[in-house]
């Protein structure tokens, strides 16, 4: 939705034109875009999101996530 909102905001359209009329390509792009001016903005402001894990963590939550356990 937040996607779907922000194309129209960009283009001057409602958000069923941009619904009728967008490409999964455009949502993808832009869902994209989004998420990197957001993690520039995180790190202006010192709001670093990284979670504080070493990388066996990382992996161990992985490998659970993929045995569904």
């Amino acid at each position: 939705m937040i996607t779907i909102g922000t194309l129209a905001k960009s283009y001057g359209q409602l958000p069923h034109q941009v619904r009728e009329h967008a490409s999964i390509y455009d949502l993808m792009v832009t869902n994209v875009l989004v998420s990197w001016e957001n993690k520039q903005i995180d790190q202006l402001s010192g709001n670093n999101k990284v979670p504080d894990m070493s990388q066996e963590e990382m992996m161990a939550i992985l490998k659970k996530a993929k045995q569904g356990t």
